[in-house]
């Protein structure tokens, strides 16, 4: 592994590759751009692969368009018990951040929120496209059960300070 890494394509931030050209000529056949005139390669125009360094360390080929996943914003639909939220945000964003934009729309701080997609609670560290979010998919809001619990003795206690005068009966 220290010999991969010592590499000269692996040597610091960016990584550039060189890849072969190819295109499809009328027999099917495939040609590299070693050395021949493109428009042998059947006419076409071959273009050179673009890459990049994904945020879980992967290596993959760059997409063109920016109407795919993991590019561009995203409308999520956030369902809590009795209501439901559409919100836009970034598909590169983290789960924490749209904690942050629920708070300021349910008043919920985000450490009282607890996400769930597709059955399981994500961290706030989870990117959501990573995860597989796409456009119009439903996340589940809850409230954290210590925090409720913490509400409901707060206001017990609110209420035996709030009433001062107890009738006495003898």
């Amino acid at each position: 592994m220290a010999r991969l890494l010592q590499h000269p394509l692996f040597r610091g931030n960016m990584i550039r590759l060189k890849s072969r050209r190819l295109c499809k000529t009328n027999s099917n056949a495939r040609c590299g751009g070693g050395g021949g005139d493109e428009k042998g390669c059947g006419g076409g125009i071959a273009s050179e692969i673009k890459w990049e360094l994904r945020p879980g360390g992967m290596l993959v080929q760059k997409r063109e368009n920016a109407a795919t996943v993991g590019e561009g914003m995203i409308t999520v639909r956030v369902s809590t018990v009795s209501h439901w939220h559409d919100i836009s945000i970034e598909a590169t964003s983290t789960f924490g951040e749209l904690k942050m934009i629920l708070s300021m729309v349910t008043s919920l701080e985000p450490k009282a929120q607890r996400l769930l997609f597709r059955g399981k609670e994500r961290e706030d560290a989870d990117f959501l496209h990573m995860v597989g979010v796409k456009h119009m998919d439903k996340v589940l809001l809850l409230e954290d059960p210590a925090n409720k619990e913490r509400k409901l003795n707060a206001l017990a206690r609110n209420q035996a300070i709030g009433n001062p005068c107890y009738t006495i009966s003898v």
